[in-house]
């Protein structure tokens, strides 16, 4: 992401401080005008781009692949209307830095990425936090809630079983349906290349074959997806993100399970009745063997659920995240 602007303004502690904006944005129409948009230094040139909405305990909202922090737009208005909502792009992702991958793939481990978003609540102000995550996202979550268990209050997942999980139990059909899995991981710079050679036909093609088709993306977010995957270094980010979770990623996973290690916080899985994930594995069962306190079920739609299935969604997952409040 490039430097804040001379509209910037900086909020935070000496070690991170968010650099708010108000420079027009290509996705801007499709969040409320009271939105505002922020970058924070994370770690020495990388910088992850978020926005914030609302007013109330902070909610922290992570997205998945391929797309960015647009996926939230349709269930914000409900959960700004309760939380203060902090949407981040993931590094490689959205308006987010994308630096180069390493030789272990570690600074796009989910441990890493987990680190950036503590780093932006913390600029922001916010040492405890409940989660909602999508896909990738939630791989980040995950990691987060293991690594942080402080800073996790209450966390939600959407459509994944454990990466460790999924792995160890890939099935043909499986790797028919998630082909990116085993695309991405391939060594750099092959996919890369293939990608950045039509990067908006990759959104379509990975987008568009999923349960609903395209019919579930307001045209604007989908030009947002597209306009973020031909941006330099988004289609190596990306790679990176699924190379370090098919290698260090598994070895942090082995560890925690090794040790015995279960999440401790109340924890909420929901999954597409008609995605790849309900059909391959058992989520629910899947999340048991992880975490202490779950429970969940599917949800009338596909992969992308706050898209294709937003007041199904705010219906499941409004009284967890608000309990206690």
């Amino acid at each position: 992401m490039n430097a804040p602007s001379s509209t910037a303004t900086s909020v935070g502690s000496s070690a991170f401080a968010a650099d708010f904006t108000v420079e027009p944005h290509p996705a801007d129409a499709l969040f409320p005008a009271s939105t505002r948009r922020l970058s924070v230094e994370t770690e020495p040139g990388v910088r992850i781009h978020a926005r914030v909405c609302g007013e109330g305990p902070p909610l922290l909202l992570i997205h998945g692949h391929p797309q960015t922090l647009a996926i939230w737009h349709r269930v914000l208005p409900a959960l700004a209307a309760r939380f203060t909502v902090v949407m981040p792009d993931l590094r490689g992702y959205g308006d987010s830095s994308k630096p180069a991958g390493d030789e272990d793939h570690g600074n796009y481990s989910k441990r890493r990425m987990a680190q950036d978003l503590i780093a932006v609540m913390k600029a922001l102000g916010h040492a405890r936090f409940r989660v909602l995550a999508h896909d990738r996202g939630a791989r980040v979550a995950h990691r987060m809630a293991a690594d942080h268990p402080a800073a996790v209050e209450r966390l939600a997942l959407l459509d994944i079983a454990p990466t460790l999980a999924m792995y160890e139990q890939t099935t043909e059909a499986f790797a028919r349906a998630y082909w990116h899995w085993f695309f991405l991981i391939q060594p750099a710079p092959m996919p890369e290349r293939l990608i950045e050679a039509d990067p908006a036909a990759y959104a379509l093609d990975v987008m568009g074959r999923r349960h609903a088709g395209l019919s579930a993306f307001d045209p604007r977010a989908f030009a947002e997806y597209q306009r973020a995957l031909a941006l330099p270094g988004t289609a190596h980010g990306m790679c990176e993100d699924y190379r370090a979770a098919s290698g260090i990623d598994l070895e942090h996973d082995r560890a925690d399970r090794d040790a015995g290690a279960k999440l401790a916080m109340p924890l909420r899985v929901y999954w597409g009745a008609q995605g790849v994930v309900a059909k391959c594995f058992d989520p629910l069962k899947e999340w048991q063997r992880v975490a202490a306190d779950v429970d969940g079920g599917p949800l009338p739609c596909g992969h992308y659920i706050p898209e294709e299935a937003p007041d199904a969604l705010l219906t499941a997952v409004m009284p967890f995240l608000t309990e206690g409040l």
